[in-house]
């Protein structure tokens, strides 16, 4: 298991907030130069939002981002990001429709020659200051160079129904990733039923049990489950799990995201996957 311990508290779950400033309340897209065109205000209205990271342009030449690449700002001035490889944070400091970003801290993961290569494309893009716009549901990060990231809002997934993938583990502030190389039918994942009920596996065991929602908590009950034994990785991951869904723990969604937080900070991070996979599984 690899644990990353970072210079900011890393969480799967932060809003993407770009901060408004200076303008007067209903200034938009209906104001501007009147040419018909996209119309640039001096505050974009981002706030809140979950985006995913489309594509990189460096130098002229476009990088399509990898699956479950992301990049958040939150209130108090910071940036999350994760382009396919590691966790990466920096200072972000917003103005109008400009932000400055700071040098980034970053967790040192080794990964494949395309996501490193992706990784490196973004982060030139947002290097120093940049300039956001806004249209639709697209938002384009432009730095003085002419270098771009493209972003499109993410749509809330249902906690109900959507089959969820594990990818972190958290406690406290530190977040460990689940092994790369636990077996497929190993990795571990939740459901939640209609019915007050969550399954899933744990990362050894597939395991069933009460979930009662309310608001921003989720109570979960005792789990029932198989009671195989895993080489110490899967079991190690299952225990950081079930500690997760162990009693009432609050819950974030944000995109895709998924985020569980119990009491004593122990926590999981998750992504929606699609449903037929779970059946596909599914094992006992």
């Amino acid at each position: 298991m690899h644990t990353q311990r970072m210079a900011v508290s890393v969480s799967v779950l932060a809003l993407l907030t770009l901060a408004a400033c200076g303008t007067e309340p209903g200034s938009g897209s209906g104001s501007g130069s009147g040419d018909g065109g996209d119309t640039v205000q001096s505050d974009v209205p981002v706030t809140g939002v979950a985006w995913s990271v489309d594509s990189m342009t460096v130098g002229g030449k476009k990088t399509e981002a990898p699956e479950g690449s992301r990049l958040e700002i939150d209130p108090k001035g910071r940036a999350k990001a994760d382009f396919g490889c590691n966790q990466i944070g920096a200072d972000a400091q917003v103005k109008g429709d400009r932000i400055t970003f700071g040098a980034p801290v970053s967790t040192q993961m080794a990964c494949d020659e395309a996501t490193e290569k992706a990784e490196k494309a973004a982060l030139a893009a947002m290097d120093g200051e940049v300039t956001a716009k806004l249209s639709g549901e697209k938002l384009t990060l432009t730095a003085e160079g002419g270098d771009t990231i493209a972003l499109s809002e993410e749509k809330a997934a249902d906690l109900v129904g959507t089959r969820w993938a594990v990818n972190t583990l958290l406690s406290g502030e530190t977040a460990t990733s689940v092994p790369a190389d636990l077996p497929k039918d190993r990795v571990p994942h939740l459901t939640f039923g209609e019915d007050g009920t969550v399954h899933g596996d744990s990362g050894c065991n597939s395991f069933h049990g009460t979930a009662e929602v309310k608001g921003s908590t989720i109570t979960f009950g005792p789990p029932a489950g198989t009671r195989r034994l895993c080489p110490e990785a899967e079991m190690t991951t299952e225990r950081a799990v079930l500690a997760a869904l162990d009693g009432p723990a609050t819950y974030t969604i944000k995109g895709s995201t998924l985020t569980v937080t119990s009491k004593d900070g122990k926590g999981l991070g998750a992504t929606a996957t699609p449903a037929k996979a779970e059946g596909a599984q599914e094992h006992g």
